[in-house]
């Protein structure tokens, strides 16, 4: 009998190791739980506009002082990646399929172009007219849509429609706040927030990209509303500035969940990693990114 406990010990340790690689790495990432991935104070309170790029970096505005970007490593190395023109900030970012970024520039009224081999920056479309594009979406077909809030008016938002050819186009004004914006994983929806309003609006969008039947999606009672991401079944992950969260609401309103973050004042999200299911999420209050794992990848992932 000792000679048969022996036996199965040693049959059964790569079972026990292997369960314990897997449990251990369980509790050491496990789903919705945030974690720091870059310190405080290496991007300026301007921190924003992050985006998975085709390399897996992440890129994200204002590193280190306003007017730049920054590229970040899976490890949470940042570094400069470039100084945009003078006059300009940047705000949203999303990249096409051939790796060109977007970048929303809010002081220049503009989109910006971003050559992906040279790092060249132009302007791609110049929006007249605007009071600062905010925050980007790109649909399916390569269609850009612009948020465009006034702060100093917050009943004068407005939205942009920039074509593939660089046509930009007033669709509304007299919004609200218009801060975070989205495409469904069909491009079928656009989802609009307002940060002071705390409104979530949802329009349909045709095969042409002309939106229609713009609907409340959700209302919050309290804090603000800034970016917003898909995953790829659809579901909206938004920060929830100064709540301190991440929201994440079914295609249909509902709130499924609420993701609690270290800092008090998300700016904005994207999905990245080598499966498409961490997120990251940066901070004005820390100047920093805070990352956790979904249980789903967004929906440019793979794209």
């Amino acid at each position: 009998m000792e000679s048969t406990a022996i036996v199965r010990h040693v049959l059964l340790r790569p079972v026990v190791a292997l369960c314990l690689a897997v449990c251990g790495n369980a509790v050491a990432a496990p789903d919705f739980v945030a974690r720091d991935h870059v310190g405080d104070g290496v991007f300026s309170a301007g921190i924003e506009g992050p985006a998975s790029g085709p390399d897996g970096a992440l890129y994200v505005v204002n590193f280190g002082r306003d007017g730049t970007i920054g590229r970040v490593d899976a490890d949470g190395s940042a570094e400069l990646f470039l100084t945009l023109p003078d006059g300009s900030v940047g705000n949203g970012i999303r990249f096409a399929a051939d790796g060109t970024m977007w970048v929303a520039d809010y002081t220049g009224h503009a989109v910006l172009r971003v050559d992906p081999g040279t790092r060249a920056v132009s302007v791609f479309a110049r929006l007249h007219g605007a009071h600062q594009p905010n925050d980007i979406a790109l649909a399916p077909d390569g269609t850009l849509y612009a948020s465009d809030p006034d702060w100093a008016n917050p009943d004068n938002g407005q939205l942009w429609r920039i074509d593939r050819d660089g046509r930009a186009q007033r669709l509304e004004s007299g919004m609200g706040t218009t801060n975070g914006i989205e495409v469904s994983p069909d491009g079928r929806r656009l989802y609009v927030n307002e940060s002071v309003q705390r409104n979530v609006w949802v329009y349909d969008r045709d095969a042409a990209g002309v939106l229609s039947n713009k609907r409340l999606l959700l209302r919050f009672d309290d804090h603000g509303l800034d970016g917003m991401r898909c995953d790829a079944d659809g579901n909206l992950y938004i920060a929830r500035y100064g709540a301190g969260v991440i929201a994440i609401v079914s295609p249909d309103g509902q709130l499924l969940r609420e993701v609690p973050l270290k800092g008090r004042k998300p700016t904005n999200l994207a999905f990245g990693g080598s499966d498409g299911r961490q997120v990251y999420v940066t901070l004005q209050d820390r100047g920093g990114i805070e990352t956790f794992r979904a249980d789903r990848p967004g929906r440019e992932y793979g794209r």
